[in-house]
């Protein structure tokens, strides 16, 4: 997202930096006489009728993030730039003031912890809290209207230096999340009249690559099989664009099939705008000098004619001064036409009409927002549920929760004081940072905290201080992992160990004898084998970044105040993975060089696999509505003729009683997995169908998940990215440990769901 470093031509026209935000003036100024103030009519047209008053020039210079607006017509200058992927976040459009009111804001955990908790409800009041944040710090200036998130390319090399940012890596899942966060984000589904802010889907598509051996995500050509396409990577965006009804859609750096995304009508136009039905009030920009990267670093084309190749195939903005550079030229040399720039305007100042941009502020109720909605009570308690229902228990051998007994801690490792650690990439100020070490005091514990060493450190001599510390302790608590020193924006990692000499302390802490609790930061998965496997360690936690609250959310925890519940929504790979498969191979399926991706294909055992997680607690399991011996193909087809989209017809909804049978309240998420030899082989190990999250389970209660599946949900891809639903047995399966079964047949002849459209473009 972060302009690269590559070296730029001098920009022809200079668009001058947004320092703040206005609003035109619809009752006096230039403007007010225009349709574009009139609110009886639709955006499409009102925005038609501001755009046709700008001069070629004023076109050219709207084509950018940082818009100067129209001086002459009383069209204030705009950023089109802010961030806010687990919070208002630090960025061009965002500005905090340095104390008191908007020098913070709520600050969630990352999304791969968010995701971990499996709750679509959790999700949508996150988005709400940090949509209605977000259109506070409009209304007083400090931020646009336009928010860059999320990030939804499916977490599938655990490399990835921005896995953190995404929700894990199964497509259902992420189509879940981003629905229910851009609902709430957006104030509703395609809310009318106003939006409460919008949000932009990132990034389309295939991205998923840093800078790895060489290969650098500016110029790098993702070859994807239609079938891995529909099957994988474009779930999650058919979920934001075309049911969720986003904003905004971003195209990425990287090539798909040989043509930069951000020039590649077959994305842009005949799966965005046609297939989805993506909206002409509805913008797309590129992300941040993705336009100049189409002529380097991939080559495609000379500086004019990358920038007609973007705006012709539909990039209506550009992150950066690349279009404001080279239209002209391009304009000049009629490569493109006023016609092309008049609708890339319109697609955006259509979405500032629906944001109520030229309305009367006393007609919307987004506009009283004040102060007072930014850290409210609610707030506090959604991001600390959100870090207590997404921390993972990945292992124990009944040492957690910690017995009554324990008073002295040794909280120990580069984790153990952190702040602003917690938070991650993309975020802001925050009101507040728990560290683990207040998290431990705030519970009671006496804590002596030894830092031992770095995430990627050498240096052994904070060993004897840590030791000795722990040797004095009731208990060990060992905090580490890895941060945005290893995992980042810009920086894959080319190993899935432990990084330093972080193991090497966490032995010497094992020798000592006492109960060993190791917490594991992060987001990408480190291979875990040597702590599972030892049973001087005790017990294994994976907390990500758990934001402004997570030293709370981890020892409240770790003492049983609350109980985790919380499944890993990535794969833990063994550390060899990275010489089996390299970054650059988008394949999904295994073959004769791959052992294939995710939990789906994945042909050898994981450390710990895609689900996993652990209870203080056990369960029991029953089902209250199976699924019928058999069913028809043509049946539930026909069921599936009146709603929108035959792939989210229903096929049945699924009842599972979950009965907690030990002696601690908790949740329990309830995954539902299917599997088969339908299709075209090879088959899939099993894919992820529905899933739901019960609440507060208390001892010898029951809880009833219901579990709705779609056809969409049980169809497979075509080898041209078409879906069928086959027939064939089918079993499906609760939880990863399969605590209930059950089979059934689909009959009768294969039923065609999806007709993607066919790629004619060629590189």
């Amino acid at each position: 997202m972060w302009p690269s470093k590559h070296i730029t031509l001098v920009s022809a026209l200079a668009v001058g930096n947004v320092l703040g935000y206005g609003f035109p003036d619809c009752e006096g100024g230039p403007l007010a006489s225009n349709a574009v103030c009139n609110t009886a009519l639709d955006p499409i047209t009102r925005a038609t009728s501001l755009v046709e008053l700008f001069t070629v020039p004023e076109l050219i210079d709207n084509t950018v993030n940082t818009s100067p607006g129209v001086p002459r017509l009383g069209l204030p200058a705009y950023q089109w730039w802010s961030e806010a992927l687990h919070g208002v976040a630090n960025s061009p459009g965002v500005n905090f003031s340095t104390s008191g009111e908007f020098s913070y804001a709520t600050s969630f955990p990352q999304p791969i912890l968010m995701g971990a908790a499996f709750d679509d409800e959790l999700i949508k009041s996150v988005g709400s809290i940090v949509g209605i944040e977000g259109r506070v710090f409009n209304n007083y200036g400090r931020a646009g209207l336009d928010f860059w998130t999320p990030n939804i390319n499916p977490f599938k090399d655990p490399r990835w230096g921005r896995g953190q940012e995404t929700p894990g890596e199964d497509p259902y899942h992420l189509s879940q999340y981003v629905y229910n966060l851009v609902v709430g984000l957006q104030g509703g589904l395609d809310p009318q009249p106003y939006y409460q802010v919008i949000s932009t889907c990132k990034h389309f598509l295939g991205y998923d690559l840093e800078d790895w051996n060489g290969n650098v995500r500016y110029g790098f050509n993702a070859v994807v099989t239609s079938q891995d396409l529909v099957e994988y990577y474009l779930p999650s965006f058919q979920s934001c664009y075309r049911d969720a009804k986003v904003g905004a859609a971003m195209c990425s750096y990287n090539a798909v099939n040989g043509v930069p995304s951000c020039a590649d009508t077959y994305l842009l136009q005949d799966i965005l705008r046609d297939f989805y039905g993506f909206a002409q009030d509805r913008w797309v920009t590129s992300d941040c000098d993705a336009v100049q990267n189409i002529y380097s670093a991939h080559n495609y084309a000379t500086p004019q004619q990358a920038v007609a190749d973007a705006l012709k195939a539909g990039t209506d903005l550009d992150c950066g001064n690349f279009y404001t550079e080279w239209l002209p030229i391009a304009y000049n040399e009629s490569l493109i036409t006023e016609t092309d720039l008049r609708t890339a305007l319109v697609h955006q100042y259509a979405s500032l009409v629906r944001l109520g941009y030229f309305d009367p502020e006393d007609q919307q109720p987004y506009r009283k927002y004040n102060w007072s909605s930014i850290d409210t009570p609610t707030a506090r308690r959604l991001a600390y549920q959100a870090a207590v229902e997404g921390i993972v228990l990945l292992k124990n051998d009944r040492t957690l929760p910690l017995s009554s007994s324990i008073n002295n801690i040794a909280l120990i490792g580069p984790w153990a004081n952190a702040t602003t650690q917690m938070q991650g990439n993309y975020f802001g100020v925050a009101p507040y940072l728990i560290s683990p070490v207040m998290g431990a005091m705030d519970n009671g514990y006496n804590v002596t905290y030894v830092l031992g060493t770095n995430i990627t450190s050498n240096d052994t001599s904070g060993f004897a201080a840590a030791v000795a510390a722990a040797t004095e302790a009731d208990v060990i608590i060992y905090a580490g992992g890895i941060d945005l020193t290893v995992e980042a924006e810009g920086l894959d990692r080319y190993t899935i160990t432990w990084p330093g000499n972080q193991l090497d302390l966490i032995a010497r802490l094992q020798a000592i004898g006492k109960p060993l609790v190791v917490v594991q930061f992060g987001g990408g998965q480190i291979d875990d084998s040597v702590l599972k496997g030892n049973a001087s360690v005790n017990a294994l936690v994976w907390a990500g970044y758990p934001g402004q609250s997570g030293g709370k959310a981890i020892f409240d925890i770790l003492s049983g105040k609350v109980a985790p519940a919380g499944r890993l929504p990535i794969t833990q790979y063994p550390a060899n993975y990275v010489n089996e498969i390299p970054m650059t191979d988008m394949n999904l399926r295994p073959n004769s060089t791959s052992p294939g991706r995710t939990y789906t294909w994945y042909t050898d055992i994981p450390i710990y696999e895609f689900g996993y997680g652990e209870h203080y607690t056990t369960f029991s399991y029953e089902w209250v509505q199976a699924p019928a011996a058999s069913y028809s193909i043509q049946a539930l087809v026909d069921g599936g003729k009146y709603t929108a989209y035959l792939d989210v017809a229903p096929f049945a909804t699924l009842v599972v009683s979950v009965m907690n049978a030990g002696n601690r309240t908790s949740d329990y998420i309830s995954l539902l997995f299917a599997s088969g030899t339908y299709g075209d082989a090879p088959y899939p190990n099993k894919v992820l169908v529905s899933y739901t999250r019960s609440h507060g389970i208390a001892p010898g209660t029951t809880a009833i998940a219901e579990l709705p599946i779609t056809i969409g949900n049980l169809a497979r891809a075509d080898t041209n990215g078409n879906f069928w639903l086959y027939p064939g047995t089918y079993e499906l399966a609760l939880d990863t440990s399969r605590v209930l079964t059950s089979k059934f047949e689909l009959t009768g002849s294969p039923a065609q769901l999806t007709s993607f459209p066919q790629n004619t473009m060629t590189s």
